[in-house]
């Protein structure tokens, strides 16, 4: 089904806006074919600031109303714990707060920017999407990550090139506890990193050691600061490790 014929057909939806590029681009879809929607942020301790901020951004170009959420999910203690299926968990108490917004504001039809590309055999959060009956437009109209990019690009969206941005509680290794200081010290250190010019990159956790994982492209710039680096993140964490299976 093509995003247009979609949006014919369901005029009247609310979005599940992350400040990513595929939802980014599903709601300027949405606005493009004339459709009512309403974007709505869940702001919670897994997402940076950086990622409200663009959000807002977006938003505010498109014209769109949105709304910011805040939800406590570390008072779940499931999602604490950390298990395997983390993410349904998660993803379950985020679209039922979600669903429960946009019921007040009057959307029966809820999306997200699920795309082609994702694996729903990889991705136990898609079972919750499916459970809650939310609808994926960028998937059902076969469109892919690259397809996206290249049509945010031509859009304008400054979302275009944003790298892929997975949530911070996946730096935390499977069945270790997360905590609100584990995710605060994450933030912190990948703040710092972005500002050395460093993208598309993560600082997972391995105890009290930060492993940091690359670009190909970014060794060098890792290795240019790595005294500075070194010293920096050294205030949070026993030592700092670079992980040379790189990104891409």
């Amino acid at each position: 089904m093509e995003l247009e014929r979609f949006f014919a057909e369901n005029p009247r939806a609310a979005v599940a806006f992350s400040g990513g590029a595929d939802s980014a681009y599903l709601l300027y879809a949405a606005v493009k074919a004339g459709a009512n929607v309403k974007a709505y942020y869940v702001k919670t301790a897994f997402q940076p600031q950086f990622e409200l901020e663009d959000a807002k951004k977006l938003a505010g170009e498109l014209g769109t109303p949105m709304q910011v959420l805040p939800l406590d999910i570390l008072c779940n203690q499931t999602v604490m714990a950390n298990p395997p299926d983390r993410c349904y968990h998660c993803k379950k108490r985020i679209f039922s707060a979600i669903r429960a917004a946009a019921a007040q504001d009057g959307f029966s039809v809820l999306l997200d920017g699920t795309n082609a590309s994702d694996d729903a055999g990889d991705r136990p959060g898609i079972r919750a999407l499916k459970e809650l009956s939310v609808r994926s437009p960028l998937r059902e109209a076969g469109l892919t990550k690259a397809e996206i990019r290249r049509l945010s690009k031509e859009a304008g969206l400054f979302t275009h090139d944003k790298p892929a941005y997975a949530c911070l509680a996946t730096r935390i290794p499977t069945g270790e506890t997360i905590t609100a200081e584990k995710l605060r010290r994450t933030e912190w250190a990948e703040t710092y990193l972005a500002g050395l010019g460093l993208r598309d990159f993560r600082v997972r956790a391995m105890g009290n050691t930060a492993k940091l994982q690359v670009r190909a492209s970014d060794l060098n710039l890792v290795v240019t600061h790595r005294e500075q680096i070194a010293a920096e993140l050294g205030k949070a964490y026993e030592g700092v490790l670079l992980d040379l299976e790189v990104r891409g």
